[in-house]
C-alpha cells in the first residue's frame, strides 16, 4: 500500500487491523502534532510516521480518558494499529 508522501510501503495486509485505522493517518504529515486514542487513555505527540505495525509519535505524554497526564513525556512511543480508537489534531 502506498498512501504518498511522506508515507511509504507498509508492506504485505496487516490482517483485520489494517487498512481501515492506517487510513486514519492518510493527511497528517511528519510531525504533526496529534492524539491518539486507546482504551485506557490517549497520546498527545508530534507524528513521526508508520512502521512495522504501529504508529510512531515523538515527544509524547500520556493522559488519562479525562485528560489529567499520567507520565512524563517521551522521546518516542510505538503505538500498535489494533490498540487505536481515535487519531485527532
Amino acid at each position: 500500500m502506498l498512501f504518498g508522501s511522506p508515507f511509504s510501503s507498509l508492506g504485505g495486509p496487516c490482517g483485520p487491523c489494517g487498512p481501515s485505522r492506517i487510513g486514519l493517518f492518510d493527511s497528517y504529515p511528519i510531525g504533526a502534532r496529534l492524539a491518539i486514542g486507546m482504551d485506557s487513555g490517549f497520546w498527545v505527540g508530534n507524528f513521526g510516521g508508520l512502521q512495522d505495525g504501529v504508529a510512531l509519535l515523538t515527544n509524547a505524554q500520556l493522559f488519562s480518558n479525562i485528560g489529567t497526564p499520567i507520565d512524563g513525556l517521551r522521546p518516542v512511543v510505538r503505538i500498535p494499529f489494533r490498540n487505536i480508537t481515535f487519531v485527532s489534531q
